[in-house]
């Protein structure tokens, strides 16, 4: 039996990612996560709001807008329809990554040893009772702007994004569960973004899983990945243009978190990420680009996705 369905149906908690192609899997009982220096929350209630202004180093728009113009090049041949385009941008910060993971306020946050810190507002999927769900996230903007959810929900861009992933995440459940459904479209969430807050498009679709779920966990989860939501559609195809445009290496950003309680799994897209590489401290952070896509304010959304919640 493979390695979380043996710990899944011994009815063991434990803790486990993967990186962004879901090669790279690593598990933990939860009996083992003070030695490996790792910490998470995956039910955090909001606590004191404290506010840490990081510095950001602001890459080159150019360098952007060339990826950029190379998706839309894919886009007009058909080879995808909607592209999850992501940077590496420098920050400085006093904090260390463990007081970064203690000052910061999201559904999920991982300290992964003296590795990466991710605090993501993103669901990935949740099974329950032989139940399994989804929340594709697709659609962001400032909430300061005025007018700005109904921008939001009356954007045709962004409708046409969100409209291809909930597609694509119905057809991604459709490989593991029956009777797959849209339950809720569109609904608006607030999430706390630094000094600002963002509006937040999501959907919920879910799915009924046999009973025997926990023996076939490995599988599931092979079949699902990548994360619909932050590679694109069609997935082979926007998978293979994304390790050719991006000049970075995804690695655990863009990858997968996960909980199993013992009787349940939660997991989440491992977003709003900040990495340690050689001392030096980096922000992955990115969006959805489509046929009606706006390079500069693609580019701004990027940037505005840069925070410590």
């Amino acid at each position: 039996m493979k390695p979380l369905a043996s710990l899944a149906s011994a009815g063991k908690p434990f803790l486990f990612i993967t990186d962004f192609l879901g090669n790279k899997l690593q598990y933990f009982e939860i009996s083992q996560l003070n030695s490996e220096n790792i910490l998470f929350d995956f039910d955090e209630k909001p606590t004191v709001k404290h506010h840490h202004q990081l510095d950001i180093l602001k890459p080159s728009f150019s360098e952007y807008q060339k990826g950029f113009d190379r998706i839309i090049e894919a886009i007009k041949r058909g080879e995808t329809y909607v592209l999850n385009y992501t940077l590496k941008t420098p920050i400085n910060s006093p904090l260390s990554l463990q007081e970064i993971y203690e000052l910061a306020n999201a559904k999920y946050k991982l300290l992964f040893k003296d590795q990466f810190v991710c605090f993501s507002p993103e669901t990935f999927i949740t099974i329950e009772d032989n139940t399994i769900h989804t929340f594709p996230m697709k659609g962001t903007i400032d909430a300061a702007l005025p007018q700005a959810e109904d921008r939001l929900l009356n954007d045709p861009k962004e409708l046409a994004e969100h409209i291809m992933i909930v597609d694509l995440l119905r057809n991604d459940l459709s490989q593991v569960a029956t009777d797959v459904k849209v339950k809720r479209f569109r609904y608006v969430d607030t999430i706390e973004a630094g000094d600002k807050q963002l509006l937040q498009i999501s959907s919920h679709i879910e799915g009924r899983l046999n009973s025997n779920w926990k023996e076939n966990l490995d599988d599931i989860l092979a079949l699902l990945l990548p994360a619909g939501s932050i590679s694109g559609a069609p997935k082979k195809s926007t998978v293979e243009h994304i390790l050719k445009v991006e000049d970075f290496n995804r690695d655990y950003f863009c990858g997968i978190m996960g909980y199993f309680d013992g009787q349940a799994l939660t997991t989440a897209v491992m977003i709003r990420f900040i990495e340690k590489e050689n001392g030096a401290l980096f922000y992955k952070s990115g969006g959805g680009i489509t046929i009606d896509s706006d390079a500069q304010r693609e580019f701004q959304e990027a940037l505005d996705k840069i925070y410590i919640p």
